[in-house]
């Protein structure tokens, strides 16, 4: 499967099967705020924070091809990501494209 965040592949004519996306709410780990917490005082990258965002990233990518595959996609084009808090400590990640078949 490949995922491009432009709207072409080069050298390949495109079918439009639609839009595919994935998504997954993460919630924060009481353990990483109050490590966290302590490091907005000092200042600095969260990086707990950052590979929790990371991971989230990661599934519903993998979430979005899974459902492109399903359709029979070749690929996924004009892939973008948003994310939302959903409640106090909580956001949704989600990730969406539109899938495409590879013509002769």
């Amino acid at each position: 499967m490949i995922l491009v965040n432009i709207d072409h592949i080069t050298g390949k004519n495109l079918e439009i099967i639609g839009l595919v996306k994935g998504s997954t709410i993460q919630s924060r780990n009481l353990g990483r705020d109050i490590t966290q917490g302590f490091k907005t005082l000092v200042g600095g990258e969260l990086k707990a924070y950052n590979e929790m965002m990371m991971e989230a990233r990661a599934l519903a990518t993998k979430r979005m091809a899974m459902e492109a595959q399903e359709l029979g996609a070749d690929a996924v084009i004009n892939i973008r990501y948003t994310s939302a808090a959903i409640m106090q400590g909580a956001a949704e990640v989600l990730a969406y494209g539109t899938a495409v078949k590879f013509l002769p």
